[in-house]
């Protein structure tokens, strides 16, 4: 599961800034090293690598990636089931439980600050009735209206609890 930082490393310090779990250390201009015990795999320190210095568990160069491609939960109101485990495994704390389903009183998560996601996926492989797919972004908010209260949303303000 750890990640590793190979010798191409410029010391540039993007990698460390990123990591949620402090795994990454290291001096500006010196090689950094990955703490095995710390990483949780979630490989936001190769997606801003910007030299591709970092290899996943499996060896591989993990490439740069602009923020703006990274993959971003996209969640289906209307197969979750409002258990939260995606608000507590998102390791950089991205998801918040909020009211938008009309006449419903249960929070649902949503994704106020697209910014704060790391694309991990790790939300979307815990939700126990997949209920979360990772999609690159988008300008515009996804919904999907079937007639019922539910939606597929991405980002934005919860709706008014009715």
């Amino acid at each position: 599961m750890p990640y590793a930082i190979t010798t191409e490393c410029t010391g540039c310090r993007a990698c460390k800034t990123i990591c949620p779990s402090n795994a990454v250390s290291g001096k500006r201009k010196e090689r950094h090293i990955i703490d095995p015990e710390n990483c949780i795999g979630c490989g936001a320190c190769g997606r801003v690598c910007p030299v591709s210095a970092v290899e996943d568990d499996f060896g591989m160069i993990v490439r740069r990636v602009k923020r703006k491609d990274w993959p971003r939960p996209v969640i289906d109101l209307d197969t979750c089931m409002s258990c939260g485990i995606c608000e507590d495994t998102c390791p950089a704390g991205a998801l918040d439980m909020a009211l938008q389903k009309k006449k419903n009183p249960h929070p649902f998560p949503l994704l106020p600050n697209e910014s704060a996601c790391m694309g991990c996926g790790f939300c979307a492989n815990d939700c126990p009735v997949s209920a979360i797919t990772m999609e690159k972004r988008q300008n515009q908010t996804k919904r999907k209206d079937n007639g019922k209260d539910g939606k597929r949303v991405r980002h934005g303000q919860p709706a008014e609890n009715h």
